[in-house]
C-alpha cells in the first residue's frame, strides 16, 4: 500500500500484487488515518484511487486473514469488520473530489473502495462482481444500498448470483462514470496533480464502452428475480425458454452452487436496503458479518474456495428449501455486544477544530 501526495493530488495505491491487492486490515488502517488530513490540507484538490498492478485492482477483502483473526481474537475480528465499514462511509463522506482508476477486477472490498468515489473511471479489462454468496457470506461494505437502487432487479441478480460485468453494463447501470484506456490513466493523475479541474479531464478522455450484454437478458433478469422469494427465483428459471433458456439453466446451477443462507440473506437484505441510507446499510452489514462470523459457512467457504481449494463446500444448511424463515431473522437480529455506530455526515464533513 503507497500512500502519497504528488502536487494538488493525494493518491491511494493498491500493491500486493501476490494477493490481487486484497484489502487488509494494515492497508484499511493506513487509508482511513490518512484521510482527515487529506480533507483538511488545502493543497490537496483531489483523492486518487489507483493499482500498481496490471492483473487487478482489488480482488475484495483479505477473508482468510479474517477468518484466522476470528479463531485467535474475536473481538479484533470484529473491529476489523467495523473499520472496513467505517471507511467506507469516509469515502462516502470525503468532501473533496475523489477518483477511482479501476482496470481488471473489482470485487467485494474492493467495491467498497470505489462505489462511494464520486468519479469511477474503468479500464478496458474492468470487472466488477460481489461473489460473497458463493464464499458463504453476502454483499457488504454497503454495496446493497447500491444493488437495490439498479433498474428491474438487476441489482438482485448481481447480488445473488456474484456474476462478474464488464464496463459497458457497468457504465450503463451508473457503478462507473467514465471509461478510459487504462494506458490513459497516467495522463488523468498528472492532469489531477497540477489541480485541472476533474469533470473536463475525465470527459475529454472518455470512450464509449459499447453496447451493455446484460441487455440481451434484461427482460427475463426483470421477471425472474422480481420474485419474493429465493425457491420462487429457481422455479421462475426452470419456466424460462427460448433464447434465454440455456442461460436460465446456468444461472440455476450457480445458484444452487452458493450457501442457501447466503442466497436468503442477501436477498432480504438488497431488498430492505431500498428503504434505507448508505450509513444504515453499513451499520446492518456490520450486524450481518458478525453472525456470518460466527456460523458455519463463511469460514467453510473460504476453505473449499480458498485454503484447500477442492470446490465442495459443505453448507449447513445445504438446500434452500431447508432455510427457515428464523435462520434468516437470527442473521438480522440485535447483536449483544453491541451495533456499528457511524457518525452522521454533517458530523464526518465539519472542518476540525
Amino acid at each position: 500500500m503507497r500512500i502519497a501526495v504528488d502536487g494538488a493530488a493525494a493518491k491511494f495505491t493498491l500493491d500486493r500484487p501476490r494477493a490481487l491487492n486484497a484489502l487488509d486490515v494494515a492497508m484499511r488502517t493506513a487509508m482511513s488515518a490518512a484521510l482527515p488530513a487529506f480533507t483538511r490540507d488545502p493543497e490537496v484538490y483531489a483523492l486518487i484511487i489507483t493499482s500498481a498492478s496490471d492483473r487487478a485492482f482489488c480482488a475484495g477483502g483479505d477473508v482468510r486473514e479474517l477468518v484466522a483473526l476470528y479463531r485467535n481474537d474475536p473481538a479484533a475480528a470484529r473491529r476489523a469488520l467495523a473499520d472496513e465499514y467505517a471507511l467506507d462511509w469516509q469515502l462516502e463522506c470525503f468532501a473533496k473530489p475523489s477518483v477511482a482508476l479501476i482496470d481488471g477486477v473489482v470485487m467485494g472490498s474492493g467495491v467498497g473502495l470505489t462505489a462511494y468515489n464520486t468519479h469511477r473511471v474503468a479500464g478496458e479489462r474492468y470487472s466488477f462482481a460481489m461473489p460473497e454468496t458463493m464464499l458463504g457470506l453476502f454483499p457488504d461494505v454497503g454495496v446493497a444500498h447500491v444493488l437495490a437502487g439498479l433498474p428491474d432487479h438487476l441489482g438482485v441478480y448481481l447480488g445473488l448470483t456474484g456474476h462478474a460485468i464488464g464496463r459497458a453494463d457497468a457504465y450503463a447501470l451508473g457503478l462507473v462514470t467514465h471509461c478510459s484506456a487504462a494506458a490513459r490513466f497516467g495522463e488523468i493523475i498528472a492532469a489531477l496533480e497540477e489541480a485541472w479541474p476533474v469533470d473536463p479531464v475525465l470527459d475529454e478522455r472518455h470512450e464509449a464502452p459499447g453496447p451493455p450484454p446484460l441487455d440481451a437478458h434484461r427482460a427475463t433478469i426483470a421477471k425472474v428475480f422480481s420474485a419474493p422469494t429465493v425457491g420462487e427465483i429457481l422455479s421462475r428459471l426452470r419456466t424460462v425458454s427460448g433464447r434465454d433458456a440455456d442461460w436460465a439453466r446456468r444461472v440455476e446451477a450457480d445458484l444452487r452452487a452458493a450457501a442457501p443462507l447466503s442466497l436468503a440473506v442477501t436477498l432480504r437484505h438488497i431488498r430492505e436496503a431500498a428503504s434505507l441510507d448508505l450509513r444504515s446499510v453499513l451499520a446492518r452489514d456490520y450486524r450481518l458479518a458478525c453472525r456470518f462470523l460466527e456460523g458455519h459457512d463463511f469460514a467453510e467457504g473460504v476453505r473449499a474456495l480458498l485454503i484447500d481449494k477442492d470446490k465442495a463446500p459443505r453448507w449447513q444448511p445445504s438446500r434452500i428449501e431447508d432455510v427457515t424463515e428464523a435462520m434468516v431473522e437470527a442473521c438480522f437480529a440485535p447483536l449483544a455486544e453491541g451495533e456499528l455506530l457511524l457518525p452522521e455526515r454533517r458530523l464526518m464533513q465539519e472542518p476540525a477544530p
